[in-house]
């Protein structure tokens, strides 16, 4: 394992040990937390600068395109987020590997509305599939989303696909009638498009995970703009 003798946080670590767990509706069993996730070899933190090593990106490709990132591109866009303040990219180490197992984004949105509120966006959730049975998917949604409500957003919103609709309904999050639906334009393709997803929750509808053409989720909160 490689040692490092400097490393830096995203953000402050020590802010996920005041979430308050029993919170959240999601039913633990048996009861785990970001301070005490059910292993000792298991840690859940912010990300580092130094997990480019410890295959952050390779933990993302099982989620979607990451492409051929350099260690110079991955330490450049992690400075412009620390910078920001507004990213809080939360991992699950394995230390016993020195490998990142799961990983999710809550990305902060200011606002003018609700007297210049802030929102929270939940994007790019991935867990190491050989890890399952550990509850650790349930894990580091209920973390950042706890993470969200601490950093005082008015709500917290996510896309997922259809099938994964009762899993985050168990965790707080819940569709909103008559705008549960999402709307996504692509700049990453050949000929950009407007795409938009008319197919209601009750019959269906296909898309990326956490990204495009699917349903819309708030958390902790009734508003929906």
């Amino acid at each position: 394992m490689v040692q490092y003798t400097q490393e830096t946080y995203l953000y402050d670590p020590n802010v996920l040990l005041k979430l308050d767990f029993h919170r959240s509706p999601a039913k633990f069993q048996p009861f785990i937390s970001a301070a005490n996730p059910g292993e000792s070899w298991l840690r859940v933190r912010p990300l580092k600068d130094t997990d480019y090593d410890r295959g952050f990106l390779q933990l993302l490709s099982q989620l979607t395109n990451v492409g051929n990132i350099t260690r110079t591109q991955f330490l450049t866009r992690f400075s412009q987020m620390k910078a920001s303040g507004d990213y809080y990219v939360t991992v699950i180490e394995d230390t016993r590997k020195g490998e990142i197992i799961g990983a999710a984004s809550l990305i902060i949105e200011r606002k003018f509305i609700h007297n210049c509120a802030v929102r929270g966006r939940l994007e790019d959730v991935v867990v190491n599939d050989t890890y399952r049975g550990k509850q650790l998917g349930k894990l580091i949604v209920v973390t950042v989303s706890l993470l969200a409500e601490h950093l005082g957003c008015y709500k917290m919103s996510l896309d997922c696909k259809d099938k994964l609709i009762k899993f985050y309904e168990s965790l707080g999050y819940a569709l909103i009638p008559g705008n549960s639906n999402s709307m996504t334009i692509r700049y990453d393709e050949d000929t950009p498009t407007l795409k938009r997803n008319s197919t209601s929750a009750a019959t269906g509808a296909a898309g990326d995970a956490y990204q495009t053409n699917s349903q819309f989720y708030n958390f902790f909160s009734p508003f929906c703009y």
